[in-house]
């Protein structure tokens, strides 16, 4: 996993949120543009692909680093391949967030779940795939309970292990991200 000081994390943590809340907030703003304007346009927003943009109208909730995290998956055939399991810890606008199976999310400060499902995804070289999911389930108040869609962005590492393997043997593998919480156009 990350083999650095609390301290230093906070920093890296800080700036990349900085960065993804520069650019949602630049989508936020223009999608509000074109909504006032029937001819406008969203501009292209350089951290979020098109294919996986959440819907006009939407606004930015929070955003969350992935601190530490695996994606695991199973053998079968021989191989690893097929869906991965996330199992992460993320920090960010709203506190902690733990990311695990279904793919659900649970706020450590009010205990808040979602769960969704995958939307749509943009793929990156070399690592897993940029993705737009839509929340399908909310259980309890508190910061998630307002979340429509979930962008994960930046993504490194993740990628399933190469070569033969022994059916129904497991592998974790670390991975990063930066995750995108948006609510829907009210």
């Amino acid at each position: 996993m990350l083999s650095t000081s609390r301290p230093r994390l906070r920093v890296l943590s800080a700036v990349g949120l900085a960065g993804v809340l520069a650019t949602t907030g630049a989508v936020t703003h223009q999608t509000a543009a074109a909504a006032a304007t029937p001819t406008a346009t969203v501009a292209a927003a350089p951290l979020i692909a098109p294919a996986i943009r959440p819907p006009a109208g939407s606004r930015l909730v929070g955003a969350y680093v992935v601190t530490e995290g695996t994606q695991t998956y199973t053998c079968a055939g021989g191989v690893f391949t097929g869906a991965s399991v996330p199992e992460a810890r993320l920090l960010g606008t709203g506190g902690r967030v733990h990311h695990f199976r279904g793919p659900s999310w649970q706020s450590e400060r009010d205990g808040s779940l979602i769960t969704a499902k995958k939307t749509a995804e943009s793929p990156r070289a070399g690592t897993i795939p940029e993705l737009l999911l839509t929340v399908d389930s909310h259980s309890g108040a508190g910061v998630l309970d307002g979340v429509a869609y979930i962008n994960r962005l930046l993504t490194s590492g993740g990628v399933a292990p190469a070569g033969s393997c022994v059916d129904g043997t497991t592998a974790a593998v670390p991975y990063g991200a930066v995750y995108v919480f948006w609510a829907a156009k009210p």
